[in-house]
């Protein structure tokens, strides 16, 4: 065998070095890597240190900036308003909010970049010769990387490892996209390890691969739509199988926390489906606390009072107040962060900009926000944060429960909901419609990542009061430019 230097070769999604004669244009971004040897073949990676690279890469969805952004800020549950100079950042953050993000949206792109490399990589694993757990693993890890792709952007580019530097990676239709995820969950599934909810969840099982087959035949729908923004018919068939995906991971052991907040911390034992490992979840509460405050935040990130309204103050979701008992991060509390807040001490916090005590406020605009403007929100509290959470029971469990209502079964239904709603301290639903549902996912998921899709899929992506472009075809992100550039195989989404 032939053996030889080891070169990379960067496709698709960036710019070559060198455009034309007449352009010294350098894009860094990238969203694929092509491993070469010398003689120009694919050159396999080590598999048990790339599978171990691969995990690491998750942290990239606890980032509060590229694929959270794009799943949250663009929702009726987060707004992410310019303070003074703070968070202005060329208007990133205010153009998702308003919808009014474009081609050239660094967000998107990097996004876009993220999510591709590392279904990539995924690729180079299982073309590298692994065992049969390790090809389940990565089958696994390029099908969460892909179904990304596909619901933020309705297209995603496939690159196989033999193909030449010089050949454009093919492009998938969502229709094929779906197919072809759903093709390596099932073949992923028997050889993935089960496994019970645990804290440390950060590799492969079959309960994460259920979930994710589930979260795409709910979607199924939505992804199949000749017209992307709908209107959607969801098939009884579709449903039935997500009640058989779910019900597969109660029977691993999977229920609900008792103690809401418990789910996120160290201390959860009930619902971690899937986590991510590497680092902490430290930028979920960075994100939204206020620079005096211990931790000192960002004072970024706040959620609207019409969202805080839909829950009943005894709902336990809303959180509890601060402890303020000496021990560190004691001043801050759980749920949502409204009035005055306090120290560890239980002192009154002055805000060191204005010189007046630190009331979080209801009212909070999007751009020219006082710092005390805005509710904010700790779900991972600093104190005893678990690590980030990609899926968790929870979540499972309401998807379950939309596809009961989805499929006829009203009754099943909302015995299902009932059961998590009292879990919760929430007053029993005697109905359930779409619009009741819809409200309930958001009271139990807010700020985990995945709003933008829930309000596509009820229809409500394009109605929100913050969206000043409410035109359908904003479902679908547009294709960032620099990837329309390496690919021609590659068209523009509708509208962009």
């Amino acid at each position: 065998m032939k053996t030889g230097k080891i070169y990379k070769v960067l496709v698709a999604g960036m710019s070559i070095a060198v455009l034309s004669a007449c352009t010294d244009l350098v894009n860094e971004e990238k969203d694929s890597v092509v491993n070469k040897d010398a003689d120009g073949g694919f050159a396999p990676v080590i598999v048990t240190e790339a599978l171990a690279s691969a995990y690491k890469d998750l942290s990239t969805y606890s980032d509060q900036a590229g694929i959270y952004a794009l799943g949250e800020h663009t929702t009726a549950e987060m707004i992410p308003p310019t303070r003074g100079v703070d968070w202005g950042d060329n208007g990133v953050w205010r153009t998702l909010d308003a919808h009014t993000w474009d081609a050239s949206h660094s967000y998107i792109l990097s996004a876009w970049n993220a999510l591709n490399q590392r279904a990539y990589r995924s690729t180079e694993i299982i073309a590298s010769n692994p065992t049969a757990v390790q090809k389940a693993e990565a089958q696994f890890l390029r099908a969460y990387n892909m179904f990304w792709v596909m619901d933020y952007w309705g297209v995603v580019p496939f690159r196989e490892v033999t193909q030449g530097a010089d050949e454009l990676p093919k492009v998938l239709t969502r229709a094929e996209a779906f197919d072809f995820i759903v093709k390596d969950l099932e073949e992923a599934l028997p050889g993935l390890p089960k496994s019970g909810p645990s804290v440390t969840n950060g590799t492969a099982t079959k309960a994460a691969a259920n979930f994710l087959l589930a979260k795409l035949y709910l979607n199924k729908a939505v992804y199949k739509s000749a017209a992307p923004e709908g209107p959607y018919t969801f098939d009884k068939a579709d449903m039935d199988k997500v009640v058989a995906y779910v019900d597969a991971i109660t029977a691993d052991g999977y229920s609900l926390e008792k103690d809401y907040f418990t789910a996120f911390s160290a201390s959860a034992k009930t619902e971690p489906i899937f986590v991510v490992l590497e680092g902490t979840a430290q930028n979920r509460w960075f994100m939204t606390l206020h620079y005096n405050q211990n931790p000192s935040g960002w004072n970024g990130f706040s959620t609207l009072a019409d969202f805080y309204d839909t829950f009943e103050p005894k709902d336990t979701r809303i959180g509890a107040p601060a402890k303020k008992d000496g021990k560190a991060y004691s001043g801050i509390g759980t749920g949502f962060l409204i009035g005055q807040q306090f120290d560890d001490k239980g002192a009154q916090i002055v805000d060191t900009r204005t010189q007046r005590p630190l009331q979080f406020t209801r009212d909070v605009p999007l751009a020219g926000a006082a710092t005390d403007k805005g509710i904010r929100v700790i779900k991972y509290h600093p104190a005893n944060s678990g690590k980030y959470i990609l899926m968790r029971y929870a979540e499972a469990y309401l998807i379950k429960t939309e596809a009961l209502l989805r499929s006829g079964n009203a009754a099943g239904a909302v015995t299902h909901v009932n059961a998590l709603r009292t879990a919760r301290g929430a007053t029993a639903l005697a109905s359930l419609t779409d619009e009741t549902l819809f409200a309930e996912i958001g009271r139990e998921l807010y700020w985990e990542g995945g709003k933008r899709t829930a309000e596509i899929r009820f229809g409500k992506f394009t109605t929100g009061v913050g969206a000043s472009v409410k035109e359908p075809y904003t479902v679908l992100y547009p294709i960032p430019s620099a990837a329309l550039v390496s690919n021609a195989n590659l068209v523009q989404n509708p509208g962009y």
